[in-house]
């Protein structure tokens, strides 16, 4: 079975023209860190013209499809019928995206079946990650 999950999703930037560009985004989930979900933005997307990736948590994400979630650099809100937004913050300025709400939930549905909600603490091996951080203070 596989332990990361990737699904590309149509995201539309929103800007001050009429008309929202299409911009590629691939969102990411790897049963080594359950907590977290990435969206990376591919270079020409981009400002910087580097890839983006930003993390932030599955819990996040499920919560802003119901109500509008999150206080810090990302924050997720229901949109209309099937549209789900995304609000990025930086120095540099924010960027908003909408993405339809069905693609994110068929995103949460298989990471879900790879890692349920609520159990991912199962998947985390402290034993292992306390002894690599303790390996160098010796």
């Amino acid at each position: 079975m596989s332990i990361v999950i990737e699904q590309p999703v149509e995201a539309r930037l929103v800007a001050a023209a009429p008309r929202m560009p299409s911009i590629p985004a691939t969102l990411h989930y790897d049963r080594r860190d359950p907590f977290a979900v990435r969206m990376t933005f591919p270079a020409p997307a981009t400002l910087e013209g580097v890839d983006v990736c930003w993390t932030f948590s599955r819990e996040l994400l499920l919560a802003g499809l119901r109500d509008a979630e999150g206080h810090g650099d990302v924050r997720v809100r229901p949109y209309g019928y099937d549209r789900t937004v995304l609000e990025f913050h930086a120095t540099e300025g924010t960027a908003v995206i909408h993405v339809r709400s069905g693609e994110l939930r068929r995103f949460l549905q298989a990471t879900s079946e790879l890692v349920p909600v609520g159990l991912e603490h199962l998947q985390l091996d402290l034993d292992r990650e306390l002894a690599e951080l303790m390996r160098g203070t010796r």
